[in-house]
């Protein structure tokens, strides 16, 4: 007999399990003529082909079964290695007993929520923060505690008052979740006062903190910064990150900087998920690292970026109407803003495809529920034209929206 309904088969773990909105429209960009300001795709004209094609003709014919077959659950060595390197080049040290491959950044997200939290943990984030994050670490049930953004990044002195709150009431912190550097979804960079000012609090109330870095190698603006990772101590500072923005996000490689004790945790969560990150993708990957290809590319992708930008904020200015405002950012693939009072961006979302554009709504970012009337707007993909006409039906709308 065929089975009628599927759900009484499903965990309750399924009930927390949210699609992402930017997954969701990148659904409505493949059936439509849409513009897209939705995904935080790199523009394909930035992925290295010929070096890539090159390189792994060359690791199948050089490392043979090495590269083609099982590997560690800890990634292979060659490019936990290599990857120390490069990391020392931004005064990050570590050694390759301090690293974890994972497929790319959003495993590491997920060994992270896996191992760490606890339903009905405190864990800290940024108003707004990074979508994908929230999805994951939902899963965990945790209790979320978010705390506001200016251009300087986290406002740690209102992260102060709320920790002394909290562990007044006798509770704890588990951590703080933070894109300090061109944050997303703002592009905003936390200030070197404000990340001694962070570690100073993890210190004192004893929680870890989770630096996830995807952009700070590629800032097209000159900003003076510290990673959380090089100013840590004490071991408390969990560093992410990944090639995806920097190399290419379709080889699926991201690693985790850890002490080893948090190292040893994630490896066997890992080893349950799927034993480990492909091996034929490391070696490519720690290749192009000794071979230099992401230094010498990315400063033609900072440039293309810095412009794309450029481009979507005279748009704004052009076309989005009165009472609007949105970041400046200085690195990463976005730009955020905040429409006035009265304009919900989620219930916009239908009327916006139906002329032609797509964004992301805000709300999904803010994990207190408000940023209905915020959006976000990537700026890496489209060509410049389409930044422009994307803007401008999106400005149009809004301005009727407004009666204006």
């Amino acid at each position: 007999m065929s089975v009628k309904g599927f759900s009484k088969f499903f965990s309750k773990r399924t009930e927390l399990m949210r699609a992402s909105e930017i997954r969701e429209l990148l659904k409505v960009v493949e059936s439509r003529d849409v513009i897209s300001l939705a995904g935080g795709l790199p523009d394909p004209s930035t992925f290295p082909k010929e070096e890539l094609a090159e390189i792994a003709s060359y690791v199948i014919r050089e490392y043979g079964e090495m590269a083609l077959q099982y590997g560690t659950t800890q990634g292979a060595r060659i490019l936990r290695e290599a990857l120390c390197h490069f990391m020392a080049r931004v005064m990050i040290l570590c050694k390759p007993e301090n690293i974890l491959i994972t497929t790319g950044s959003q495993q590491a997200l997920d060994l992270i929520s896996r191992t760490l939290i606890d339903p009905g943990d405190l864990v800290i984030v940024e108003l707004p923060t990074y979508l994908a994050a929230i999805n994951v670490f939902k899963l965990s049930q945790p209790k979320f505690i978010g705390i506001p953004i200016d251009e300087d990044g986290m406002r740690t002195d209102i992260l102060e008052e709320k920790l002394r709150q909290i562990y007044g009431e006798g509770k704890k912190v588990k951590f703080v979740y933070t894109v300090p550097t061109a944050q997303n979804p703002s592009g905003v960079t936390m200030s070197n006062d404000r990340r001694k000012h962070l570690l100073e609090l993890a210190e004192k109330y004893d929680f870890l903190v989770i630096e996830d870095d995807p952009y700070s190698h590629f800032l097209f603006e000159p900003v003076s910064f510290k990673h959380l990772k090089a100013m840590d101590t004490s071991g408390r500072v969990v560093y992410i990150s990944t090639i995806s923005k920097i190399l290419s996000p379709g080889i699926r490689i991201g690693w985790i900087i850890a002490h080893e004790e948090l190292i040893s945790v994630f490896e066997r969560a890992k080893q349950n998920l799927d034993l480990h990150t492909p091996t034929l993708n490391q070696y490519i990957v720690a290749e192009a690292i000794k071979r230099r290809v992401i230094e010498r590319h990315l400063p033609r992708v900072k440039e293309l970026y810095r412009k794309k930008k450029n481009i979507m904020l005279e748009a704004l200015e052009e076309y989005f109407p009165e009472g609007s405002r949105w970041t400046k950012p200085v690195g990463g693939l976005f730009v955020f803003a905040y429409l006035p009072e009265g304009i919900d961006t989620k219930a916009l979302l239908p009327k916006a495809i139906e002329h032609g554009v797509i964004y992301v709504p805000g709300k999904s970012f803010f994990v207190d529920g408000s940023g209905a009337n915020t959006m976000r707007l990537n700026f890496s993909y489209p060509p410049p034209s389409k930044i422009v006409e994307g803007i401008r039906r999106l400005g149009n709308l809004l301005k009727s929206e407004l009666g204006k």
